[in-house]
């Protein structure tokens, strides 16, 4: 799957046009986690068409995966990710946009990337605690990057991802704390009953509507409807 992944990456996806490129990215996403074990279950109503952001509660690397086999979606990752052996190259591949922490140009830079992404009807998906837990809460959200969305009246829509192992709630596949890359993919393929519940939440906003709201409001909105979802029984 690796294998396969990378030389596509590297050799058709430039002679590939876009829909076909999304459409060989989300198949291989969804290969991909049933190589790993994991079910996916989609929830809700997703945002399929036009721009959209998915703000998401983050676990784990497949996170990216697993939201790569709903919508075709670029990302918003830190900088250190695309130094991950193999795994780094695949997000890239996708159309991570990375960012680097800590750096004043970045967000200005992120937030042009992000703009240019809906111009396109793209799915821009962001991880606002900008870092991973164990999937059992959510810390506080960072709101900078909600302003693009905000800006060019771009639905924000939560996504929340319910992690479960054999049938109950569990962050032990979480890729946390000291665990290397290598030691997470390894758990998570000795695992069993892997399954995902992926709930797409209602919009906090409509598209062309203006947002009566501030990034900060918008980013509360967001955490306490995926705090409510990761809150209730299996």
């Amino acid at each position: 799957m690796l294998v396969f992944a990378l030389a596509t990456s590297a050799l058709l996806f430039p002679l590939l046009k876009q829909p076909l490129r999304e459409r060989v990215t989300r198949r291989w996403s969804q290969l991909l986690m049933t190589v790993c074990g994991v079910r996916i279950v989609m929830e809700g109503a997703p945002v399929l068409k036009g721009p959209v952001m998915w703000a998401v509660n983050h676990v784990s690397w497949i996170d990216i995966f697993i939201l790569n086999s709903c919508r075709t979606t670029c990302f918003i990752a830190k900088s250190e990710i695309r130094n991950w052996p193999v795994i780094g190259w695949l997000v890239a591949s996708v159309g991570t946009v990375f960012i680097e922490r800590g750096q004043r140009h970045a967000i200005s830079r992120v937030s042009k990337a992000i703009l240019e992404q809906f111009g396109q009807n793209a799915c821009v998906g962001l991880f606002p605690e900008g870092t991973t837990t164990d999937g059992m809460d959510m810390r506080s959200l960072h709101s900078s990057l909600f302003e693009p969305p905000i800006r060019a009246m771009v639905p924000v829509q939560p996504v929340a991802l319910v992690f479960t192992v054999k049938g109950q709630r569990s962050g032990a596949i979480a890729f946390v704390g000291e665990q290397t890359l290598v030691n997470n993919i390894w758990h998570l393929l000795s695992s069993r009953g892997v399954k995902v519940n992926v709930r797409f939440l209602p919009p906090v906003n409509q598209y062309g509507v203006p947002v009566d709201a501030s990034r900060t409001e918008v980013a509360s909105q967001v955490r306490m409807a995926i705090v409510h979802e990761l809150k209730q029984e299996v």
